[in-house]
């Protein structure tokens, strides 16, 4: 996605206020345990050159989440440590949990006791976020519209239990009106770019697909899905490609500026010369007068 609306989900999940100009570095995320085995977290994120935050993505209560939580951020920090004044440092990323389903036992914070023995101990807290409990409003309003394909999952286990008319409206209206129509004002407000819209509605497609498109009764809804998802990312896959030949065009015409420039300055160096060569026989001209009139006299 875009820098931009990165920036502004990071300032949503985590209360910051970052400028939207901001450097987003993707951190490769990929650590190995105790018995070499491969692990991989989320996403760390680090934000202007200097901050660090750390999302994990959830969608069933673990207890041992902590733990990886703190393995992950451990490993950022060692790969990034610094030392200054004989002082070494681990800076741990800032870490959130996003639970992406319905879960009552989820607590708001998990928290890892360190104990250092002498030196005392350290409470180690990771939020969590329950998304499903986030309105669609509050969602846009914290610009938080990149999580919003993720919306699918809050009629999950009403579908699975039956499809009954009022079910399949209710999944229209999500799509709609919570997901499509989100995605569409957030375009309008410039909070995310055409390429991160024809995304969201494309990972949104995705996913209904995966949950919802196998059930006999979800022919209507896999029409209105098909309508409402797939021309819009025909139509902006238009606009980008058009974006992109525009943006060929003014390389080209740039380029084209460019050589023409090159050529003037080249144009203006052989001026140069000219002018030069022409004070320079001016000057031996005056010499020879200055000679002449010298012997004349």
């Amino acid at each position: 996605m875009s820098s931009g609306s990165v920036i502004r989900l990071i300032n949503g999940l985590f209360e910051t206020d970052y400028p939207v100009d901001s450097t987003v570095t993707y951190n490769w995320t990929e650590f190995h345990d105790d018995r070499l085995r491969r692990t991989l977290a989320d996403t760390i994120l680090t934000i202007g050159g200097t901050d660090s935050y750390h999302m994990e993505a959830q969608t069933s209560a673990d207890n041992e989440i902590v733990f990886r939580v703190f393995a992950y951020g451990f490993g950022h920090a060692n790969r990034t440590r610094t030392t200054e004044g004989g002082i070494s440092c681990l800076k741990f990323p800032e870490p959130k949990i996003i639970y992406l389903y319905y879960q009552n036992e989820v607590p708001d914070r998990y928290t890892l006791k360190l104990d250092f023995g002498s030196q005392g101990t350290f409470d180690y807290t990771v939020p969590t976020v329950k998304f499903l409990e986030i309105t669609a409003e509050e969602l846009n309003r914290k610009n938080m519209v990149l999580l919003i394909p993720f919306y699918l999952l809050k009629l999950r286990k009403s579908i699975e239990k039956e499809r009954t008319p009022e079910n399949l409206e209710a999944l229209k209206s999500l799509i709609l009106n919570d997901i499509i129509g989100s995605i569409n004002r957030n375009l309008e407000a410039g909070n995310i770019t055409p390429g991160d819209a024809g995304r969201l509605r494309q990972l949104t497609f995705i996913l209904y697909r995966h949950l919802y498109s196998h059930y006999e009764e979800m022919e209507a809804v896999n029409d209105m899905t098909d309508e409402s998802l797939i021309l819009d990312i025909d139509i902006y896959e238009e606009k980008l490609e058009r974006a992109e030949e525009e943006k060929q065009q003014l390389r080209e015409k740039n380029q084209g500026l460019r050589e023409k420039n090159q050529g003037l300055r080249e144009k203006n160096q052989g001026l140069t010369k000219e002018m030069q060569r022409q004070r320079d026989l001016i000057e031996e001209l005056r010499r020879e007068l200055e000679e002449l009139k010298s012997r004349q006299a």
